[in-house]
């Protein structure tokens, strides 16, 4: 299960990043748009040495060297046309349809694809498509599947059951008064899922 940081500044920011952490966080996307490079650099080396490993660069990618992170994102929009993986790194991207999705390049390692539900974050942000019907069209399988917008701990089971390979939380993080508890609720449905073939 993945988490997207808040796109604005949250109160106590890096230690709720950090409790996520604690509480088994696979990977956690920095996608602050409106961050100039300094706050960009501020704000992950406040984040834990430890953690390094599982951030992932939404912008100021040639950072990625520096801070020696090897998990870049790129949106729809920002992506390459002829892209290539560099060896060792982790690339991710952002997609809105399953054909979108299913024209990547076998270099992205797993790809967001949203919104499944009507978004908790921004308003009036919703699917205009049946995703149980669409997924049905996917025949790309060596980029994972992973489901974004309004997913929380009701939806899960439903977005994992039409057949996304995992999901990204970000509102129902972000927009919780209880961030650690909602984390732990949805990562104990993934888990249940994921391994217990239900």
């Amino acid at each position: 299960m993945i988490i997207i940081s808040n796109p604005t500044a949250v109160a106590n920011e890096i230690k709720l990043i950090h409790s996520l952490f604690e509480n088994g966080m696979e990977l956690f996307h920095i996608r602050k748009p409106d961050f100039s490079e300094e706050e960009m650099k501020v704000f992950v080396t406040a984040i834990g040495l430890e953690y390094r490993n599982r951030l992932v660069l939404h912008s100021y990618h040639h950072l990625a060297e520096e801070f020696g992170i090897k998990r870049l994102h790129f949106s729809s929009t920002n992506r390459p046309d002829n892209f290539q993986k560099t060896e060792g790194f982790s690339i991710s991207t952002s997609t809105h349809s399953i054909e979108e999705f299913n024209a990547l390049s076998e270099d992205f390692d797993y790809a967001f694809l949203s919104p499944v539900f009507k978004s908790i974050s921004k308003e009036n942000y919703e699917p205009n498509v049946n995703w149980s019907t669409e997924i049905e069209k996917r025949i790309h399988f060596k980029t994972k599947l992973i489901g974004l917008g309004g997913i929380q701990s009701e939806n899960i089971h439903q977005a994992m059951e039409i057949g996304f390979n995992n999901v990204a939380l970000l509102g129902s993080i972000w927009n919780s008064n209880n961030p650690i508890e909602n984390f732990k609720s949805c990562q104990q449905i993934v888990f249940r899922f994921k391994y217990c073939g239900l």
